[in-house]
């Protein structure tokens, strides 16, 4: 989502419609307002107090959105700020936007990135989202202006379960920055890393979670050794993520016992948490990126992989069966199935040609999903958003 969020607030900036992004403070020592280098210019992060400044679970947060709405209220009265579209993201930031529609009239554009029904149909005990969290995601359904899903299945999800207006729902996609995720040639990527000429990576990009699957990983991989031992030179699995404000440790811990249970500890590297301009490489160096999710909204780790032209096997889920078409730029299994992660990961591996054609075929498979043309979308979103308020259009910040 924080990806998402600053790639379409960049491209609205380069199209100079001023943006401001505001998040709750979770460190005093960030300035309160940032940004203008990394966005361009007109867009700004603006980093409230509400609540202590640092890291808190979701659920915590929502106890503090009161003083949240109140301190965006004082920011943007003080700097004569008034808006002409709320954009929000999250239950948490719809709760938000309909307090800050009634003082600043403008329409609110809401988008979920994930939701709390969906989750919960295939999330463990532990795992499940609140019942008052799914309640907040039906009122914000109702007083929204207009909804944007991710994909058509989202889109049913909203209807069916939440008993949303099919009329206000426009599916626009989540894009990907083809300046920054692009194919760089694979020799040259694992030169970066050391690797040598002839090794080979499956990789996994996200965050340690029970939902993400990569317990089915670990097995499948103990399948592929199982059936070619003498690869276990020549083969490793690396594991990004860990960012501990998006990770579960007693998963990591979890994991870590499954690998050396499975003895496959020589085979599994986790390399925690990278940045965007890191993975990249990462990408581009590996054979094959795998997504064994057993819930994926939209799943944008997919797109960027393939933007650096790297097929990616995924669970059949959610955004995963849109994103990756089967055959063509990747392949889908169903989810929770070692064995058949294993047969294509090893088909992939097996045959280098077909490796490159998917790569190829993904490449060309993101051009429909770069920033630009979704960005295009978004804003014909707004338009419509502004077409069917009552209310009198706001004026914008400028730059």
């Amino acid at each position: 989502m924080n990806v998402y969020v600053r790639d379409l607030t960049r491209e609205l900036a380069r199209r100079h419609i001023a943006v401001d992004v505001y998040t709750r403070s979770q460190n005093p020592a960030i300035p309160r307002v940032s940004g203008r280098r990394r966005l361009g210019a007109g867009a700004r992060v603006i980093h409230i107090p509400a609540g202590p400044e640092q890291p808190l679970n979701k659920n915590l947060v929502f106890n503090y959105l009161p003083e949240f709405v109140t301190r965006v209220q004082e920011f943007a009265q003080q700097e004569g700020l008034r808006y002409d579209i709320i954009h929000s993201h999250y239950w948490l930031s719809g709760w938000v936007a309909r307090e800050l529609r009634a003082r600043w009239h403008a329409p609110i554009v809401h988008m979920f990135h994930t939701l709390g029904y969906s989750k919960n149909l295939i999330a463990a005990p532990e795992e499940r989202e609140s019942e008052w969290r799914i309640e907040v995601e039906k009122q914000i359904m109702q007083f929204a202006d207009c909804l944007i899903a991710a994909t058509p299945l989202e889109k049913s999800d909203m209807v069916t379960a939440y008993g949303a207006n099919e009329t206000k729902i426009v599916v626009v996609p989540p894009g990907v920055d083809r300046r920054l995720f692009r194919p760089i040639p694979r020799a040259e990527a694992q030169a970066h890393f050391g690797m040598p000429p002839n090794h080979h990576m499956v990789l996994f990009v996200g965050r340690i979670q029970p939902l993400k699957g990569i317990d089915t990983l670990f097995r499948a991989m103990k399948l592929v050794i199982e059936q070619f031992p003498n690869w276990r030179e020549d083969l490793c699995v690396c594991i990004i993520g860990g960012d501990p404000s998006d990770s579960d440790e007693t998963e990591l811990q979890r994991l870590y016992q499954l690998r050396d249970e499975l003895g496959i500890g020589d085979l599994v590297i986790f390399m925690g948490a990278r940045d965007q301009d890191s993975l990249v490489w990462h990408y581009s160096a590996a054979d094959v990126v795998v997504m064994p999710s057993h819930y994926e909204s939209f799943g944008m780790v997919a797109l960027e992989a393939m933007a650096c032209g790297t097929p990616v096997i995924g669970a059949d889920v959610g955004g995963l069966s849109f994103s990756i078409q089967n055959g063509y730029n990747g392949f889908l299994v169903p989810g929770r199935d070692p064995q058949a992660l294993a047969d294509k990961i090893l088909l992939i591996l097996k045959h280098p040609f077909l490796r490159d054609q998917l790569g190829e075929q993904a490449l060309r498979t993101t051009e429909r999903y770069d920033w630009y043309y979704i960005a295009d979308e978004i804003l014909e979103t707004y338009a419509l958003a502004l077409s069917t308020r009552s209310a009198p259009r706001a004026l914008v910040r400028t730059p």
